[in-house]
């Protein structure tokens, strides 16, 4: 058996007609469990080649995380030969991811039922706004204007006391994504039972509220309501990496056991039962801010080291807040394989990230580095059976474009 067939999606083949973070982060994470994916670019290419830091105007650092493993086909959708060549190539896939608005889709004449006529055992996928049977599902989204409507600027703004603000990461396109990664290998399962594709969407706005609202529905999941919502623990300003003496240390004191040793190291030990805010797990809850606020206030008195040796001997759970730079030297990350090294054929030796998770019999993901826009059109479409006049023709009506001599064409 091959390394590349020992994979759990070894032989799933995946079309990924998606852009930016949330079907790249999907594809590239099944890639990297063996399946063969397929990137259909437009002619201009993935608009996040051009995000972030870069060697060259096509290769930025977003795109290069995130799509290893892949083959870039370039096919111009608005061209007729271009949506023949992509019906062709779903005729043999085993899922299409799509982030393509639906109703722009159905008028190329590439809707779920046209697809199922060329293939009935495909697994359709739309990675949307918005689910379509609510009144936004024509609606264009991005992570900014999702993070909004899920309320995030709100929370940060009651977290901080000041403006509102994004969180700093891709959240709802890396939270969507996951989804779309689990709704993909669940329809993946299905037919295996069934026999039959299916049509699947993956809506960025339900999937990112469903991340909010399980940890701040609070008292309005009760009717009538018990009380606001909002999680008290999450959104006190206390809760944050205490100061020290000389720096900061994410502490949780959480269960009983920690809060009497915790007692019992700071010289107090009939603060447990003589403070009811910390005598069980419920009246800390209902007490967060100042229970959070006692601790900030005694972390000042010693140093950082000194409350980590403290800490560690009654074993309750700290950890030295990490810069981005110290992050990326994390001894645990590189032994476990998150952060390698792969050489690129023209953007040289980069750091790369692999997969999170390990099996234990099955080899670690070896992917290929990210493609240039079109460096597998002519490959691609060649095992279609199409023949080198035949792609040349597209390529000058303009339906394709590919890498020919280290150009374009």
């Amino acid at each position: 058996m091959t390394e590349r067939s020992s994979r759990p999606l070894a032989g799933v083949r995946i079309v990924d007609l998606t852009s930016i973070v949330l079907g790249p982060l999907a594809t590239l994470t099944l890639a990297g469990l063996g399946a063969e994916v397929i990137k259909v670019e437009a002619t201009e290419g993935d608009n996040v080649r051009q995000a972030g830091s870069s060697l060259h105007d096509d290769m930025g650092h977003v795109f290069l995380h995130g799509n290893r493993g892949k083959q870039s086909v370039v096919l111009n959708l608005k061209k007729a030969a271009a949506r023949e060549a992509l019906l062709r190539l779903l005729a043999d896939a085993d899922v299409f991811l799509c982030n393509v608005r639906p109703a722009a889709m159905k008028r190329l004449g590439l809707g779920p039922e046209a697809l199922q006529r060329v293939n009935p055992r495909l697994i359709h996928v739309t990675a949307c706004g918005y689910g379509s049977r609510g009144p936004l599902a024509d609606k264009p989204a991005y992570d900014d204007l999702i993070q909004g409507a899920i309320g995030i600027p709100a929370l940060m703004q009651e977290y901080t006391g000041g403006a509102p603000g994004y969180v700093p990461l891709s959240l709802v396109d890396r939270v969507a994504g996951l989804h779309a990664v689990y709704a993909i290998t669940t329809a993946l399962y299905a037919r295996e039972r069934s026999g039959e594709g299916q049509s699947v969407e993956v809506p960025m706005f339900e999937c990112a509220a469903h991340f909010v609202l399980a940890d701040h529905l609070a008292g309005a999941t009760f009717e009538p309501p018990l009380g606001p919502s909002g999680y008290d623990r999450l959104l006190s300003t206390n809760r944050r990496p205490y100061r020290t003496a000389d720096g900061y240390l994410s502490v949780l004191i959480y269960n009983d056991k920690h809060w009497r040793a915790f007692f019992q190291a700071i010289g107090e030990p009939e603060m447990f039962e003589r403070d009811s805010r910390f005598s069980n797990q419920r009246n800390r809850s209902l007490n967060i801010h100042e229970v959070y606020g006692f601790v900030a206030s005694v972390m000042t008195s010693r140093t950082t080291s000194e409350w980590r040796s403290l800490l560690d001997e009654i074993d309750i759970p700290n950890q030295v807040p990490a810069t981005l730079e110290q992050l990326i030297e994390d001894p645990q990350l590189r032994a476990s394989g998150l952060i390698g090294e792969e050489h690129h054929p023209t953007e040289g030796r980069l750091r790369s990230l692999g997969s999170p998770t390990y099996w234990n019999d099955t080899p670690s993901p070896a992917l290929s580095s990210a493609p240039h826009l079109g460096a597998h059109t002519r490959n691609v479409l060649m095992r279609l059976g199409y023949t080198v006049d035949e792609l040349q023709t597209m390529a000058t009506d303009g339906a394709i474009s590919f890498i020919a001599d280290g150009k374009a064409s």
